[in-house]
C-alpha cells in the first residue's frame, strides 16, 4: 500500500509559488509524480489556514485561491479540525511539554502539534502516511515525518 502523503505548510506553500522559482517547480513536479502514481494527498485545516491567511496578507488572490481548490479538488483531501482533534492536541501539547520536548514557544498556537492531533484523531494508522515537511524535528515527535525532497 502506497502511504497517504500528508502535506505540511513548507511544501504546501512552494505549491503555490510563481513559476521558475526552482525549489517551488522542484516541489510541483515532485507533487504530479506522486499524484500520477496514484498516491493520495491530505490537506490537514490547520495547515491550509497557516498558508492561506499568509495568502490573503500578502494580497495574492490568485495563489490563495488555487489553494482552496487544490484542497478541495478531491473528495478527502481536506482533513477539517475537530474537537476529538484539538483535545488530542492538548493532551500531546501539554506530554511535549512535561516531557521537555516543546515543538514551540508556551504562547505559540502550535500547529504541529494540532496538525498531528488531527490525523490521530482522523483514525489515520502511523504505517498509514508520512507528514512532507521541512521541520521533521517537531513533527516526528508525534507522527511519522520526513523531508518531502526524500520522499
Amino acid at each position: 500500500m502506497k502511504p497517504v502523503l500528508v502535506l505540511d505548510s513548507s511544501p504546501l506553500g512552494l505549491l503555490f509559488q510563481k513559476p521558475k522559482i526552482k525549489p517551488a517547480d522542484d516541489c510541483r513536479e515532485w507533487l504530479r509524480q506522486h499524484l500520477a502514481a496514484g498516491v493520495s494527498v491530505i490537506v490537514p485545516e490547520i495547515v491550509h489556514y497557516e498558508l492561506r491567511r499568509e495568502l490573503l496578507r500578502l494580497n495574492r488572490t490568485a495563489a490563495e485561491n488555487a489553494l482552496v481548490n487544490f484542497s478541495h479538488a478531491v473528495v478527502g483531501r481536506y482533513l477539517p479540525i475537530t474537537t476529538s482533534g484539538m483535545d488530542l492536541a492538548a493532551e500531546l501539547w501539554a506530554k511535549s511539554r512535561r516531557q521537555g520536548s516543546p515543538t514551540a514557544d508556551p504562547h505559540a498556537l502550535d500547529i504541529d502539534v494540532i496538525l498531528a492531533a488531527q490525523l490521530l484523531a482522523a483514525g489515520f494508522d502511523r504505517s498509514e502516511f508520512v507528514v512532507a515537511t521541512s521541520n521533521v524535528s517537531h513533527i516526528s515527535l508525534f507522527v511519522p515525518a520526513a523531508p518531502w525532497e526524500t520522499l
